[in-house]
């Protein structure tokens, strides 16, 4: 004999009844004027949350964005349109937004001089909404951005997976606000170059839609150029002409050295491509005079003593030089930007404790959006807004299994198919994070036809990861940037 199972309770009429809450878009209009570049620039500012659907109409995500549209344009249409965003991944986009390209910027301070909590909300004279309208993203889990009720965040939290929505976001925004006419743009930071990169062949070939230029703010394309892993000794090389920047701001090198940053970096350039990297290569099969010439041109241009670098072999990994640079006075130098230092409670320490430069801003532009986001733009959220997020820890790369990610060839493939696509690339001469040595690297081994490889034009700040922190380098780069627009505009 077998016991049935137990009657299940009858749905009540009332739950039946309930209608479903369907996701919908929430949207603020609001009409602002600001002071940029000496004039007062009108714009509006549409901040909200999109609804992405399947083809089935199915809600995915909702995705948190600003823009902002200059107003009395002639044709608003044709207009240049800059997608932004940072990096992470899990970084939403208040860096560049509140840093570098927005109408209103937060004076945080720099190294050395940081200002104090409350924080500062000005105009933002350097900003480019004078030149383009813009639109900032904050890819799903950043930002108010949030999968759909049901659905899972890891759909969204790969290189793929990331660049399918972000891309489907950008689809979304030009069809609705009748924006394909317009010359458009990625501006992406750190990650944000990978996404950026990756963005110029998925929407090329899933959308048809081509663009008009990059600008890659402190890249990261090839992984392998930043990954310090046994066997893999090539960003021991180009890390090495930043090590040689930060120690000389810190004025750890000779006097020689010491006496012009350019030629320094040249020349640490110059050793770490040749001479360096080919002691490197030999391996154990280096001689010991070899050896010993290396310690000491290695020291010589690191600021490190030459019993650490024999000690480590040769081979100066970026968080021990952090902690090593400055261990005599207790002190750690930023690996975003190396300017900025920092005190651990030990000093003895293989490592730093934390970022100081990181630490030095994520106040400063954490309170500044949370502030500005309901005060100004009016848009109303109890939803933690997630400036930088741990999903770099998950992020799934599975399709990049025992390879390196590099988007690098995506970008080639990109520049090759759409010839009249520009890159722009900013580098901070004190980026630990994705050293400038690096990005020539990987711009270097392209491999562009001769008649494409002046679509790529580099640019170096004397600033680190986020150079915008720096005001003198926030002035350069909005000369740079709107050069480089003019440049993408005017190719025929």
């Amino acid at each position: 004999m077998t016991e049935s199972s137990p009657p299940k309770p009858a749905a009540s009429t009332a739950d039946a009844d309930k209608p479903k809450i369907e996701l919908q878009d929430e949207i603020v209009v609001t009409e602002h004027s600001a002071h940029i570049d000496g004039s007062e620039v009108a714009y509006t500012a549409t901040t909200g949350r999109i609804v992405m659907k399947d083809e089935e109409g199915k809600a995915q995500a909702t995705v948190f964005f600003v823009a902002y549209t200059r107003k009395n344009s002639e044709d608003a249409r044709v207009r240049p349109l800059l997608f932004s965003f940072n990096g992470g991944p899990g970084s939403s986009s208040v860096w560049l937004h509140l840093g570098l390209l927005g109408p209103r910027r937060v004076l945080a301070g720099d190294a050395g001089q940081l200002a104090p909590p409350p924080y500062q909300l000005v105009d933002n004279d350097y900003s480019l909404l004078d030149v383009a309208d813009i639109v900032f993203i904050d890819p799903v889990s950043t930002g108010y951005s949030r999968p759909a009720p049901g659905e899972e965040a890891k759909q969204f939290h790969g290189l793929e997976q990331d660049i399918e929505s972000v891309g489907e976001f950008i689809r979304l925004y030009v069809t609705r606000y009748k924006r394909w006419a317009s010359p458009k743009f990625l501006i992406g930071e750190s990650y944000g170059t990978t996404r950026a990169a990756g963005l110029a062949g998925h929407l090329q070939r899933q959308h048809g839609m081509y663009l008009n230029g990059l600008l890659l703010i402190s890249s990261v394309l090839n992984f392998q150029t930043l990954e310090f892993e046994p066997g893999n000794d090539l960003p021991y090389v180009l890390f090495l002409p930043t090590y040689a920047a930060t120690a000389w701001y810190h004025g750890r090198l000779d006097a020689d050295l010491q006496a012009d940053l350019q030629k320094t970096i040249h020349e640490a350039s110059a050793f770490a491509a040749g001479d360096y990297a080919h002691a490197l290569f030999q391996g154990s099969a280096l001689s010991a005079a070899a050896h010993a010439d290396m310690v000491n041109r290695v020291a010589r241009y690191t600021g490190l003593s030459e019993a650490y670098v024999e000690t480590s072999n040769l081979r100066i990994e970026i968080f021990r030089f952090c902690k090593e640079l400055l261990r005599g006075t207790r002190r750690t130098v930023g690996r975003l930007d190396s300017r900025f230092i920092g005190l651990d409670r030990d000093a003895a320490g293989e490592r730093g404790e934390h970022d100081p430069s990181y630490a030095a801003i994520q106040g400063a532009y954490s309170s500044a959006m949370n502030a500005y986001v309901r005060e100004e733009l009016a848009f109303a959220s109890d939803l933690p807004y997630a400036v930088l997020t741990g999903l770099y820890e998950t992020w799934d790369y599975s399709k990049h299994q025992n390879k390196y990610v590099d988007v690098s060839e995506t970008l080639r493939a990109s520049i090759t198919q759409n010839p009249f696509l520009k890159v722009f690339i900013a580098n901070g001469y004190y980026d630990l994070a994705t050293p400038f040595f690096a990005t020539e690297y990987t711009v270097n081994h392209l491999h562009l036809e001769a008649a494409l490889r002046d679509h790529v034009r580099m640019a170096y700040y004397a600033a680190g990861h986020m150079m915008y922190v720096h005001e003198d380098s926030l002035a350069q780069l909005r000369i740079d940037i709107i050069d480089f627009l003019n440049d993408a505009l005017t190719t025929r």
